[in-house]
């Protein structure tokens, strides 16, 4: 693709597809400048460096989301909604999970979330800092849950790269772990359940803490009423 037909538009979209398919550790200038049909240096024109560049898709997937109106739905299903949304981006964009541990991301896609999520918190009655700290307290616990997958897509493709079947490899792994844990009563009665897998939380995990997340929420404004 010439030059000066290349949009910086077409380079973040690239670079998205690029990054859910091979990583944080796939990304490179050479072989997105091929998935755009490109000279690698075409793309320096409109981005200054790969650190440049992950910053700028990383704020880009925040417009995945959906800003629920929270006077139509009420502050708690919109609150549940901006969380459920934010784990969907997530997981569907595992290197965005890696990538928090070595970039600062900012952005307006970003910012527009981190507003909206305070601004349904204020709605529902927190004020100050205690807003943030709710909002900041979804974030954290959304971030936590996908952790696991993050790490799991990561390490399969590092796996793959190294040589050898990665899907049997894990599985050895798996089977390593699983013998461990066998040594302790607890987790030995979880994995003789049917369909037990080492590690797995039960299905209605991210349901049930996010529950008890906005259930306390609630009882803090109850509270914080009849004070």
């Amino acid at each position: 693709m010439p030059r000066d037909t290349l949009t910086k538009e077409q380079i973040i979209r690239t670079a998205i597809e690029l990054l859910d398919e091979e990583g944080l550790e796939g990304l490179n200038m050479r072989s997105l400048g091929k998935r755009l049909d490109s000279a690698a240096t075409a793309v320096y024109w409109h981005v200054k460096n790969k650190d440049d560049l992950v910053q700028l898709v990383g704020d880009e997937v925040w417009n995945e989301i959906e800003l629920p109106d929270p006077d139509a739905v009420g502050w708690r299903a919109a609150a549940a909604s901006l969380a459920t949304g934010l784990r969907a981006m997530l997981t569907r964009h595992p290197w965005l999970v890696q990538a928090f541990g070595s970039h600062l991301f900012y952005g307006p896609a970003k910012a527009r979330y981190d507003d909206h999520c305070l601004a349904v918190y204020e709605g529902a009655g927190f004020t100050g800092p205690a807003a943030d700290q709710a909002a900041a307290s979804v974030f954290t616990f959304v971030l936590g849950n996908v952790l696991g997958a993050s790490a799991t897509a990561s390490v399969t493709r590092r796996l793959g790269r190294d040589g050898g079947d990665a899907q049997e490899r894990l599985a050895e792994f798996m089977a390593e772990a699983s013998e461990v844990a066998g040594r302790f009563p607890r987790l030995r009665s979880r994995l003789e359940t049917p369909a037990a897998e080492f590690g797995a939380a039960p299905e209605d995990t991210f349901d049930y803490g996010l529950r008890t997340l906005l259930d306390g929420f609630e009882n803090q404004l109850i509270a914080a009423r009849s004070a």
